[in-house]
């Protein structure tokens, strides 16, 4: 048996191998209508492994509500689909978390893009009427 690379632990990979299942399993298993298109985005597993909390963000706001109720409705489900396909002593209560980092990233993203564009509207016309002047005296 390989040895696991340092700063890796045990959590770690239980964590990535819940992540890895859940996303198959919303993608696959899921029935509930009320779900929309869901990304597994983290999963953070307890040292005892009896909780996973599991962050999520949907491709549609509108859905975001229904989809939290989807998800806590049908987490038992999860959890025995996961108890079969991860081999642990414990398998984790699951406990839905959105993750709003993504939506905070765009927001982020959108703003410098509005600076950038602002600067550009403010110092990129008085340097292209400055860069207009300087031609001229070199001509």
């Amino acid at each position: 048996m390989a040895k696991a690379k340092k700063g890796f632990s045990r959590s770690d990979r239980i964590a990535e191998q819940i992540q890895r299942e859940l996303a198959e399993l919303t993608r696959k298993g899921l029935k509930d209508p009320r779900a929309g298109w869901i990304t597994i985005t983290l999963v953070q597993v307890t040292r005892d492994y009896s909780h996973a909390k599991v962050f999520y963000t949907v491709m549609d706001e509108k859905t975001r509500e229904a989809t939290q109720e989807a998800l806590e409705s049908s987490a038992g489900y999860l959890r025995s689909e996961l108890g079969r396909s991860i081999k642990i002593f414990t398998t984790p209560q699951l406990h839905f978390v959105y993750d709003e980092s993504v939506e905070r990233g765009m927001h982020m993203t959108s703003l410098i893009n509005q600076v950038a564009r602002e600067d550009a509207e403010k110092f990129g016309v008085q340097e292209a009427a400055s860069g207009e002047d300087g031609a001229e005296g070199k001509e």
